[in-house]
């Protein structure tokens, strides 16, 4: 009976030297999981992601400590969008009516001199409110040449639209606008409408959306006769981001000279239509430059005045 002890004996303790030998399942290494925890105190997702993706690879045993690392960051992410949605979105319920405007401001000036005396300005303002169910937008633009000592162009615009969202892509719209170009032959020309509109593609970089409904305008003009006829509005509005720092935007909304602006107003005696294109680089966060082109056409116009006049502008912007 000795002996049988005295033979298991050194049997049990190699036993006991090789469990001992043979490692529990290893902590995910600190600098491992400092590279994680770094990323993720950045708050960037796709850094996160990247940092994540890498780590797997080099720690294949420890994919599950990783993922869970991983998935209390995103469950982090989501509950502050959510708690920064509802702050938004109690934002805007107690917001007054001047409040939670944003918009820029466009201006530009020429002036030349020796065979020809020219002078011009141009200047423009956009905003626009986003709430719940509402959008509102309100542009003015102004310009006016003088070339030889004589007014050949003045014009001023002036709108008003409030959207109300139907769905994510479906919104009614109505429009008050107000323009003035003497040199068109009208002094003041009025126009309200409202109707249906959908957006046709929006991404944060890619916009387009059209509209179209009736219309009724009323026009004052220099010769001091008055005209007013029921119409049909249609207007489009596209933008492009191309890159961070560069937009190109092409027609139509009339009330919002995002980059560009165009609509048509189409009745039984004249069809005016408005067509602005614009490119626009960024200089910083605020400042801008800006080249666009208008073309104005009115189908009927007064005696002594064009169909058609064009405009080509190089201005700065603010935005605000």
């Amino acid at each position: 009976m000795i002996q049988a002890r005295i033979f298991l004996a050194p049997a049990i303790g190699t036993f006991a030297i090789a469990g001992m030998a043979v490692p529990a399942h290893a902590e995910l290494p600190k600098p491992v999981r400092d590279m994680i925890e770094a990323a993720i105190a950045t708050g960037n997702k796709d850094k996160v992601a990247a940092v994540v993706e890498v780590a797997k690879k080099t720690q294949p045993d420890d994919v599950d400590e990783i993922d869970a690392l991983n998935k209390a960051f995103l469950d982090q992410q989501a509950r502050l969008a959510e708690e920064k949605k509802a702050r938004d979105l109690e934002a805007i319920r107690t917001a007054g009516i001047f409040q939670r405007w944003k918009g820029k401001g466009e201006f530009g000036a020429f002036r030349s001199t020796g065979n020809g005396d020219d002078t011009g300005l141009t200047g423009s303002l956009s905003l626009k409110r986003t709430g719940i169910d509402w959008d509102q937008k309100i542009t003015a633009r102004a310009e006016y040449q003088r070339s030889n000592g004589k007014t050949s162009r003045e014009r001023f615009f002036a709108s008003y639209e409030p959207n109300y969202k139907i769905s994510k892509q479906v919104f009614a719209y109505g429009l008050l606008q107000y323009e003035r170009d003497r040199i068109q032959g009208y002094s003041g020309r009025y126009a309200v409408s409202g109707g249906i509109g959908y957006k046709v593609i929006d991404q944060p970089n890619l916009h387009l959306s059209i509209k179209a409904g009736p219309a009724y305008r009323l026009t004052d003009y220099r010769d001091g006769t008055e005209e007013s006829r029921l119409a049909a509005l249609f207007g489009a509005d596209f933008d492009w981001s191309i890159t961070k720092r560069l937009k190109f935007t092409q027609g139509a909304n009339a009330v919002a000279e995002s980059g560009s602006s165009a609509v048509a107003i189409i009745d039984s005696s004249n069809t005016s239509i408005s067509l602005v294109s614009g490119l626009e680089a960024k200089v910083s966060n605020r400042l801008s430059t800006r080249f666009s082109y208008t073309i104005d056409y009115n189908s009927n116009p007064p005696a002594g005045s064009v169909k058609t006049d064009t405009l080509s502008r190089f201005t700065l912007v603010y935005g605000f």
